[in-house]
């Protein structure tokens, strides 16, 4: 088969084998059966890769707007939609999340999309904090899903995995009156599939590094020009404190929008109210707090008739900066759960630290939190890279630390992969094993032998043999698909 004239994205989903493409099978299961269906192959994902280093033309955007229009959402209803928009490397899942559970807090309503998921696919949508319930995933789902089957221009002509779920969101958060979204970028900014929002009030964008470098560029600038790609005209956008060559094309990007940009204040410089207080310990997350709280407040405002003052007694220090904070502020910040970032898990085989690091500085972060949080003297580690990512740059970080164990582990929690089940990756399936097995020469080569190192298939296998320990300090770490992975066997009702 040949894809001369055939655009970049568009052949991307020539790659997509469907094999069943009606939605006669209702219920959840159905939906994410048929979800599973438009995962791409790794033929597909390395010549969108190819294509991209070559200049190609990615008609991202173009290809959303007609997915969205088949689904009754034209742009100038998507316009309706009040969005805070974060983009970044590090650290906008957890921004996002908290920006989210602080507006909850002040008495709004709120949709939240995110990627990836850990257990269920449903918790990539969630309204009021919480994933879809399977029962309005599975309604929504077919309803999106038979909009764009009955309107295919030619066989095959159905969005992808990310770009099917993103059309999803905005159906089920227009549909739901929520008050604001806060939507997370998938990969890099500019031609990302949540691209096609055009008035986006509140664009975040957290700490940039090297990641998806095939994709986004081999240097920081090149990277921070892409995040950057979703400021609007008249935005307003908060980001973090920058390594300077990124921060000059930030600032850059947005002068040429008329775009506020500001720099969020560090932690420590916030008052309370009432005395009321909240610590945080690990550094990487007081930034994300700070700027979660930042994107909220920045969007309250625009909700506010005074550009003084703020709802529940939150304090603006100038039109861009807000650093008083409200007991519901503070309870947004603390009461926000967002697992597989840091979190660790108590077992009668001992604690499962996971973190879903996957750039060397959030490795070196994630190293130095397990070697303070450690409880036991025999550690182990369940590590997994995937996509591009360099194993050599992830592993290093690891290689302070003894551990008893290594195991390189495909990022699934069975061998057996059933498309039924929420986490069945087609790429995983195609070339998993491979990959470990390259992973466990690196550490061979470049670490103590002594070392008791294992490749799996899977998970399970993994954990078979440390359940067989006890008081074993176990860090998960490389990839948010094995921290998933994980927890969907650690922790199957993560989203009950």
């Amino acid at each position: 088969m040949t894809f001369t004239g055939i655009s970049l994205c568009r052949r991307l989903v020539q790659f997509v084998v469907i094999k069943r493409m009606s939605s006669n099978n209702f219920g959840y299961e159905g939906a994410i059966s048929n979800l599973n269906l438009l995962q791409s192959n790794k033929s597909a994902i390395e010549q969108i890769r190819k294509d991209i280093r070559t200049g190609q033309k990615c008609d991202n955007i173009q290809l959303m707007e007609d997915y969205l229009m088949r689904t009754g959402v034209p742009l100038s209803k998507l316009d309706q939609l009040s969005v805070i928009h974060v983009a970044g490397t590090k650290g906008k899942g957890s921004t996002s999340a908290m920006c989210e559970s602080i507006l909850r807090h002040h008495g709004y309503r709120t949709g939240f999309y995110s990627s990836p998921h850990l257990v269920a696919v449903r918790e990539r949508i969630r309204l009021a904090g919480r994933p879809l319930t399977e029962e309005v995933f599975a309604k929504y789902f077919h309803r999106v899903w038979d909009a764009l089957y009955r309107t295919q221009k030619y066989k095959g002509d159905m969005p992808k995995y990310f770009s099917f779920l993103t059309v999803l969101a905005f159906n089920v958060f227009l549909e739901e009156k929520v008050d604001v979204a806060i939507i997370e970028v998938g990969i890099g900014g500019i031609v990302d599939y949540t691209n096609v929002l055009r008035k986006v009030p509140i664009v975040g964008i957290t700490a940039l590094g090297l990641d998806h470098t095939s994709i986004l560029g081999s240097t920081l600038p090149e990277i921070a020009r892409a995040k950057a790609g979703i400021m609007k005209p008249g935005c307003v956008a908060y980001t973090v404190q920058q390594p300077q060559d990124a921060m000059e094309v930030l600032n850059s990007v947005a002068d040429k929008l008329g775009c506020p940009l500001t720099v969020a204040p560090e932690y420590d410089s916030y008052t309370y109210q009432n005395g009321l207080k909240f610590s945080i310990e690990l550094e990487a997350y007081r930034i994300n707090v700070s700027l979660a709280i930042q994107l909220a407040h920045a969007w309250i405002k625009t909700r506010q008739d005074s550009n003084n003052c703020l709802a529940n007694g939150d304090k603006v220090v100038n039109s861009h900066v807000m650093k008083t904070l409200s007991k519901e502020t503070v309870m947004g910040v603390r009461e926000c759960n967002w697992p597989g970032r840091y979190q660790v898990i108590d077992t009668n085989y001992g604690s499962v630290y996971l973190d879903g690091a996957h750039t060397r500085e959030s490795m070196e972060i994630c190293a130095r939190w397990f070697l303070e949080k450690s409880r036991f003297e025999d550690n182990v580690l369940i590590f997994s890279a995937t996509g591009d990512r360099d194993p050599v740059m992830l592993l290093k970080p690891l290689q302070q630390i003894k551990f008893s164990y290594v195991f390189f582990v495909v990022p699934t929690a069975h061998k057996v992969q059933n498309n039924k089940n929420d986490n069945f990756s087609i790429t995983e399936k195609d070339e998993g094993l491979t990959k470990c097995e390259s992973h466990a020469k690196i550490w061979r080569q470049n670490n103590d032998v002594t070392s008791n190192i294992f490749v799996f298939a899977c998970v399970s296998d993994a954990l078979l043999i440390i359940k067989q320990k006890s008081q074993m300090s176990v860090l998960v770490t490389g990839s948010l698909h094995l921290v998933g992975a994980t927890l969907s066997l650690i922790d199957p009702h993560l989203n009950d």
